[in-house]
């Protein structure tokens, strides 16, 4: 099978190192840290199957064009992309779905706005209704700061017409989970859960990023917990959707609060996250092509199996993320920590040198992903490796799948 990954960064690198365990892979435009990467469109591309990686190209319906063109594509249609095209619309197809989830409203104007944020209870969670890279987030105890980000978003001043609508939630408490589902329209499959690390620094201080690391298995869940994912969530949802008349073919991300109630859903994303499906998709040790054919073709009969190790990932940063970057700096350390037994190191945001060698081409350049037997010996590797790059103002968090870091009470909504 020849299988086209569409996208240019760390998550497309993971995918295509998990699918070429199986199948030829291609990828554009990818990025030259990327092997198979070329920079041909995609609807210009001879593959027997598509995989859509970012979510904009899908809420501008490429999968729609490519489906029209009688090809094989793994991710929704624009009608499905609106699940995370609008987190509005996410929010209403949950309560049709009658999902848990946290207490919301979509505002326009300021003040019908800041009237409901003070009818919360001390958590307050804004959000851009549009996409924002992840970056769209704003969770806070102040009262006054929440007032201050809605006046700010609604103004246009910080995410531009993506923050015009906001949507308002009362905080959740608990460890937060990243659960994949691959969807064929009518039934899905669930794979194993992993947790993000949204904030920037160490102990969660910071601000939200668009994910700086990731660990894969979880101790804090047992086994049961993705099948209870499944039924209570996963399920509802595809039969909220095709009772809107959309057949979902793709991925479809919940990030979930693990509540004293139980678990909660804080969003849907429309496609496998960045960077905590890495750790997932690399533990996979069946034909991962093969499951995402299956998929897109509208009926899945197999049964994907992952390995028993732990994987964690750090993002290694560039100065100034998550705000304006430093790019252009020399990668040096690529050899010496892809030589770390167990670890993968995965190109997000890197671009060509002049030299031939890779310089830093975004806020989140490299995941380096650790396997091992245990979730220690897999941060081992993953820091031993970090411990071999350079460049000006290279900075990671020292914390992920740690004792400090791992499963801890996250906040969000």
């Amino acid at each position: 099978m020849r299988i086209c990954v569409v996208g240019g960064g760390g998550r497309e690198h993971g995918l295509a190192v998990a699918l070429a365990r199986h199948a030829e892979v291609v990828v554009t435009p990818g990025n030259p840290g990327i092997p198979g990467s070329v920079p041909t469109p995609p609807e210009d591309i001879d593959a027997d199957l598509f995989v859509v990686g970012p979510e904009v190209p899908l809420v501008e319906g490429l999968a729609d064009r490519l489906r029209a063109q009688g090809r094989l594509v793994f991710g929704p249609g624009a009608d499905g992309a609106q699940v995370e095209g609008s987190k509005a619309y996410m929010k209403e197809l949950a309560a049709h779905a009658d999902l848990p989830t946290a207490r919301f409203g979509a505002f326009d104007e300021v003040e019908p706005a800041l009237a409901f944020l003070r009818t919360l209870p001390g958590l307050y969670v804004v959000k851009t209704d549009g996409l924002a890279a992840g970056k769209g987030v704003f969770v806070t105890e102040s009262l006054a700061e929440a007032e201050d980000d809605v006046r700010d978003k609604l103004s246009g001043a910080t995410f531009g017409g993506a923050g015009r609508r906001v949507v308002i939630e009362e905080g959740l408490r608990g460890p937060e989970v990243s659960v994949f589902a691959v969807c064929d329209g009518t039934d899905a499959v669930v794979l194993p859960p992993a947790q993000d690390f949204k904030r920037l620094a160490d102990g969660d201080a910071g601000p939200n990023t668009g994910g700086v690391g990731a660990w894969s298995p979880l101790p804090f869940v047992d086994d049961d917990f993705a099948a209870g994912i499944a039924d209570r969530f996963i399920g509802p949802t595809l039969w909220a959707l095709r009772d809107r008349g959309i057949d979902y073919r793709g991925a479809l991300y919940a990030g979930l609060m693990v509540t004293a109630e139980g678990p909660k859903l804080i969003e849907y994303n429309i496609r496998f996250g960045d960077p905590d499906s890495q750790v997932v998709l690399l533990r996979a040790t069946s034909d991962l092509g093969a499951l995402l054919a299956e998929a897109a073709a509208g009926r899945i009969t197999t049964e994907p199996t992952f390995s028993d190790d732990a994987a964690v990932l750090v993002v290694a940063m560039a100065e100034g993320y998550p705000g304006p970057t430093r790019t252009g700096d020399a990668i040096a350390g690529l050899d010496a920590a892809r030589s770390v037994p167990g670890v993968e190191v995965l190109c997000a945001g890197v671009a060509a040198g002049d030299d031939g060698g890779l310089v830093t081409a975004g806020g989140r350049v490299l995941d380096v992903v650790g396997r091992g037997a245990t979730v220690g010996e897999a941060r081992d590797g993953a820091y031993a490796a970090l411990a071999e790059l350079s460049w000006p103002g290279l900075h990671h968090r020292t914390d992920i799948a740690s004792e400090e870091g791992a499963g801890r009470p996250a906040r969000s909504g």
